[in-house]
């Protein structure tokens, strides 16, 4: 994630690779079972594109190093969210287990990214 070339929030790795989650989740969610519909898909869905939300808040906050740390801080917490859907969705059987371990690998590898921005915070935000 190079600094230099990110201009918007689209540009950053992360945000793409938290994308690319969200609209997975979201196709493979189609298949649960109806009676998930308002708890765990909607809580999956909304969860997983919260992550992309809240690192497009964090870009526009970067003027403020403590309010960009707080916004990615809700991506982290947003992730992580999801890995817990993810797991409720594999233990009721409504997604398979390597499908869910494949999720929450990228779950994880998104969360490791998000880390490293706060460790870096003053290369992110604007002096």
């Amino acid at each position: 994630m190079a600094k230099g070339l990110v201009k918007v929030y689209r540009d950053l790795e992360v945000y793409q690779a938290a994308f690319a989650a969200a609209m997975e989740i979201f196709e493979i969610s189609k298949a649960f079972p109806i009676e998930e519909r308002y708890s765990l898909t909607d809580q999956m869905r909304r969860s997983s594109r919260s992550v992309c939300a809240n690192l497009g808040e964090a870009w526009r906050k970067r003027r403020y190093q403590a309010a960009f740390i707080a916004k990615i801080s809700d991506c982290q917490a947003e992730a992580t969210e999801t890995q817990i859907w993810l797991e409720f969705a594999v233990k009721c059987h409504y997604l398979d287990a390597e499908v869910g371990r494949t999720f929450y690998r990228n779950s994880d590898q998104i969360l490791g990214q998000l880390v490293n921005m706060v460790r870096n915070a003053p290369t992110w935000t604007i002096q």
